[in-house]
């Protein structure tokens, strides 16, 4: 499995009008999340090593988060 890909999980979303894919695979290197933008045909990626999840996920929590504060926030 040396520069093969195996596909573990995938799931898409639409927001408004782009659509992300989400993609759990397994190469030689080991398990990866690529998450895919698609708007209108035009396609940008991103890579997270397996490791790095958990961390990826706190921050996207501490995003959530702050961004619930701020809608709840009076100006």
């Amino acid at each position: 499995m040396d520069g093969e890909q195996k596909n573990i999980k995938s799931e898409k979303i639409t927001v408004e009008r782009k659509n992300f894919f989400f993609d759990l695979k397994e190469n030689g290197r080991g398990r990866f999340l690529r998450i895919t933008e698609d708007v209108r045909g035009r396609r940008d990626a991103i890579i997270i090593p397996a490791p790095g999840l958990e961390e990826f996920r706190k921050a996207l929590d501490a995003m959530i988060d702050a961004c619930k504060d701020s809608s709840n926030a009076t100006v």
